[in-house]
């Protein structure tokens, strides 16, 4: 199964990859099932969107399955991420489907390489800027400390940030903003604007009445009408990478959550690459 039965063009505008992976999750576990999750929700949505006028049936992406990831260590994941989206062609943008939030590292890591004023734009309910957690220095709760030793914290936006200890606040201030809505100055957006942008959407940005079926979910979220707007003006940034994770399927009876989910994708393909 495909996301939205994407074929297999010789030169993909944008390329999904699924990184099933939980290893590290804490508190609810379940996101290593996510992306066949949102391929199978994304057989209950339409390829157009009649808010972009846009059709991923004229946009030439690829669905590449998932990694074969096994039993390996949060370090060898990362590691496994980076080779992947390193061999990519630049001209392809690399799409994450996760799996937990640890994912990101490895995908700013190989971009890193090729574009040394890389901004990062987190979406999120937590902070993950935990040193380490449960004895681990790399996990979905470390995952944003961990990207800050390799991206400047000036260079890291966070938005619906809600959650996070006193001292992963503190941290947090350093960055070039970090707010608990998706309020961006014009200031603000203009700078997104000069840089190479990679986007991480964790999905429990959104509020749990929307998106119930994720690992830790945070209440008083954005709403997802809220959060698509958003993505949908990602079209107007120079964004060389996504990701979008921590759905957890076993929380997500309904499937709404995972319908959600392909539906940020969908608008997200068609903003940075429809016509």
């Amino acid at each position: 199964m495909t996301f939205l039965g994407a074929a297999a063009p010789a030169h993909p505008a944008a390329a999904i990859v699924g990184v099933p992976y939980d290893n590290s999750s804490t508190f609810r576990r379940g996101s290593a099932l996510a992306p066949q999750a949102i391929r199978w929700a994304s057989q209950s949505i339409e390829t157009y969107s009649p808010v972009l006028r846009r059709d991923l049936d004229t946009l030439p992406f690829a669905d590449h399955g998932d990694l074969d990831l096994g039993g390996l260590s949060p370090e060898a994941m990362v590691e496994a991420v980076r080779s992947r989206v390193a061999g990519f062609d630049r001209s392809t943008l690399p799409v994450l489907l996760g799996g937990e939030h640890t994912l990101t590292l490895g995908a700013v890591r190989a971009l890193q390489d090729h574009h040394g004023d890389l901004a990062v734009l987190q979406l999120d309910a937590h902070t993950d800027l935990r040193d380490e957690y449960e004895g681990r220095r790399l996990s979905h709760a470390t995952v944003m400390r961990r990207i800050s030793e390799v991206i400047p914290l000036q260079q890291i936006v966070a938005l619906g940030i809600r959650a996070g200890t006193r001292d992963e606040f503190a941290l947090a201030e350093r960055y070039r903003a970090a707010t608990p809505t998706l309020a961006v100055t014009s200031q603000l957006w203009t700078w997104l604007q000069e840089h190479p942008v990679y986007v991480t959407i964790d999905i429990d940005a959104v509020d749990p009445r929307d998106a119930p079926g994720t690992g830790n979910p945070e209440p008083d979220g954005l709403s997802a009408g809220t959060l698509l707007t958003f993505v949908r003006r990602l079209g107007d940034l120079r964004v060389v990478g996504l990701d979008l994770v921590e759905v957890s399927p076993p929380y997500d009876p309904s499937g709404r959550t995972a319908v959600l989910a392909a539906v940020i994708l969908r608008e997200a393909l068609l903003a940075l690459r429809g016509t």
